[in-house]
């Protein structure tokens, strides 16, 4: 998450987004740049209106939102909530792995 904000912060700042700069601020954060990493993020934000994603980002958010639930439903969900299993620590880093490739 680290590139994607650095890469943020330049688009924001009016700096080209290349691979030297992002280094740069990730250094300057205290995060030890992995050049691939880098290379891969100004790939594939080549081509891309940053402002314009951004903006759709932030609409995308609400749309998502979940209807409300009938009255009288509310024991069913709390019954439904107890039968429901929590991922282990383990299954759920792993799922978050596959965000970074």
């Amino acid at each position: 998450m680290e590139y994607v904000y650095a890469a943020m912060l330049l688009h924001k700042a009016g700096n080209k987004v290349d691979e030297g700069s992002v280094k740069k601020v990730l250094e300057a954060a205290g995060v030890k740049a992995d050049d691939a990493r880098i290379k891969a993020l100004v790939a594939a934000l080549e081509g891309v209106n940053i402002d314009e994603a951004i903006k759709t980002a932030a609409f995308a958010a609400p749309v998502a939102a979940a209807p409300a639930a009938p009255a009288g439903g509310e024991a069913k969900k709390k019954e439904e909530k107890k039968e429901e299993e929590k991922p282990s620590a383990e299954e759920a880093a792993a799922g978050l792995g596959a965000l970074f490739g």
